[in-house]
């Protein structure tokens, strides 16, 4: 029996970057997320007896299955399984381009592998199971404002919503620079910067310091403070970045120009606020009344590669019919 799950993903208002334990998949700092609606990985799971190994595809083609098989051994040791596992993703969102396409497709992955094993997680457990396969996975199992917990160990690093959530009918726009891979992963640029970036020490106290004052902004629907702390924890992890040893940054020249024009607009009265994860796409938090303003603004340097979308929903099981209609829509997308 099959089993189909979707995952939204995530981009952090206060950023995640740097592990405390590699093994476990801790971070140095909490973190705070927005999960996205537009922007998700549907899986398809079918654990099946007349396999000999994992077998993975992403998007109609055939991907070597290591790092998928290492998230399924978790989930068979918890299930009490031994049996090989097809999976099939489609991901609505392009894959290593800085759009967090690894949370929302290990996020699915957890929702999907564990129902087909056989377990009925909590959220929580759930969302400890996918912080094992991507770090930011752990906040992508729920929508809309959500913290992620640092902790201490396995039992105490988990995500869960925000106790109050904003009402303030908040929108991000997705600016893509490129759709590329990216040259430099996630996880090879964040263990470089832990490692050799004399800013890193600095990031950590700095970052943590960020989490109490945006959960009472978010709280408060306060979006010019939202929007402050979110620039700010977006730039000083990119200085940390580019500090490392060789000197590195995701930048590229049109990113620049995405946030001179941020900055533009906001002059003009325009809430608007620039936050990117690893890699050159920008995302622009604002409201929804300012959409169109800022499109306007932006389309004359970006033409179509613009999305605007709202805060999306938790992760959840999907029928087959959804899964087939993602898989037609990406197929229409060339």
């Amino acid at each position: 029996m099959t089993t189909y799950a979707r995952a939204h993903t995530n981009i952090a208002l206060i950023k995640y970057w740097g592990k405390a334990n590699r093994k476990l998949m801790l971070p140095a700092t909490s973190s705070i997320s927005l999960t996205l609606n537009d922007f998700y990985t549907d899986t398809a799971v079918t654990f099946d007896h007349s396999l000999n190994d994992d077998r993975f595809m992403l998007n109609g083609e055939e991907q070597n299955p290591v790092a998928v098989s290492r998230f399924l051994d978790r989930v068979r040791h918890l299930g009490k399984i031994s049996t090989y596992a097809q999976v099939t993703s489609l991901n609505h969102v392009p894959t290593a381009a800085g759009l967090a396409s690894s949370a929302s497709a290990f996020a699915a992955l957890a929702t999907a592998a564990s129902r087909a094993a056989g377990l009925n997680l909590s959220p929580t457990e759930l969302s400890r199971l996918a912080r094992r396969g991507s770090g930011s996975a752990t906040r992508s199992i729920f929508g809309g404002a959500v913290i992620w917990h640092r902790g201490h160990d396995d039992a105490s690093s988990f995500a869960e919503p925000l106790a109050i959530q904003p009402s303030l009918p908040l929108r991000m726009l997705v600016v893509t620079v490129s759709a590329e891979k990216k040259a430099v992963s996630s996880r090879k640029g964040m263990a470089n910067t832990v490692a050799t970036s004399p800013y890193y020490d600095a990031w950590v106290a700095s970052n943590e310091s960020l989490i109490e004052p945006m959960i009472t902004a978010l709280a408060e629907d306060d979006l010019a403070l939202i929007g402050k702390l979110t620039e700010l924890s977006s730039m000083r992890m990119h200085a940390a970045i580019m500090a490392e040893e060789p000197p590195f940054t995701y930048f590229l020249p049109e990113t620049l120009r995405a946030w001179q024009l941020v900055q533009e607009q906001r002059a003009l009265g325009i809430p608007a606020f620039a936050t990117m994860d690893a890699g050159p796409n920008v995302k622009i938090l604002t409201t929804e009344p300012y959409v169109d303003i800022l499109l306007t603004a932006l389309r004359p340097v970006f033409g179509d590669r613009i999305l605007s979308t709202r805060l999306g929903p938790d992760a959840s099981i999907i029928t087959k019919e959804q899964f087939d209609d993602t898989k037609s829509a990406i197929a229409s997308q060339g």
